[in-house]
């Protein structure tokens, strides 16, 4: 994220098995990251043609926010495929996610209340990247009415914030500015997240750190971690990542279940 002041003396005081945290990931799995993505678009689309379809969402609505620098359209194979199991799945409707700005801050807020008021329930927010760091804030903010989170590569941790795209988040800020309320954002965000939450992280991620990404086991509330292989461009398109998704959402809150990959691959297939 940010290389906001203070964050970087935190960085360079707490190692991390031996390895800054701002260094990153290997720079080999950042080369492989566009390969990658293409190979799990093309399987997520295959596996769809033969796996059976089994609505589970019961039309809940879903809110996905795209990662930084990203647009809902590269969110549509993630929203398409949740839409195949029956859930209401929004795209933020912003265009580029250009970082913690104002306006898009305030577009964020007016969105949420928007699916929120339509569907008169809690609302489900899955976050890509920096829009797992958004979502958090959202359940910060409105706890009442998030259902639960589901975040993807999400850097949300101070020892997660220098990334291979903290350069991207600098040029941005010098470019479209950056609200006041950025800081104490984060800062909030930070704390333990009062719905249930989801921090699915790949460790061979290209762009983020995914120690980063982790949060800290919990029940109450639910906090749980399920790592996967993947890119971090394909998070959202990766045929695992989808069912992780898919089976996390369709969890009741308030009789929740661990994540099991059998369990999830048993519903997918209809031999649970």
């Amino acid at each position: 994220m940010y290389d906001f002041e203070g964050d970087r003396a935190d960085d360079r005081a707490a190692p991390t098995d031996g390895h800054a945290a701002s260094n990153g990931p290997h720079a080999a799995w950042m080369v492989l990251e566009l390969p990658r993505l293409v190979g799990e678009l093309a399987s997520s689309f295959a596996i769809d043609v033969v796996a059976p379809r089994r609505p589970s969402g019961d039309g809940r609505p879903v809110l996905v926010i795209p990662g930084f620098q990203a647009t809902d359209p590269m969110t549509a194979r993630l929203r398409g495929h949740l839409e195949r199991h029956d859930f209401r799945a929004h795209g933020w409707g912003q265009g580029a996610n250009i970082g913690l700005t104002d306006e898009r801050i305030d577009g964020l807020v007016d969105r949420f209340e928007e699916i929120r008021k339509t569907y008169d329930e809690p609302v489900s927010v899955v976050g890509w990247s920096f829009g797992g760091v958004l979502a958090r804030w959202l359940a910060h903010t409105y706890p009442g009415d998030v259902r639960q989170i589901v975040c993807l590569g999400s850097p949300w941790r101070a020892e997660g914030e220098r990334t291979r795209a903290t350069g991207m988040f600098e040029r941005s800020r010098a470019k479209h500015g950056i609200s006041d309320r950025a800081k104490p954002m984060v800062e909030l965000l930070r704390g333990p997240v009062p719905v249930p939450t989801t921090a699915v992280y790949s460790v061979t991620d290209g762009i983020v750190p995914w120690r980063g990404c982790a949060v800290d086991a919990s029940a109450a509330p639910v906090a749980e971690n399920v790592v996967v292989p993947s890119s971090h461009l394909g998070m959202v398109a990766n045929p695992l990542v989808l069912d992780v998704v898919v089976d996390r959402l369709c969890q009741d809150p308030e009789n929740w279940h661990d994540f099991s990959w059998r369990n999830a691959l048993q519903t997918k297939w209809g031999r649970a």
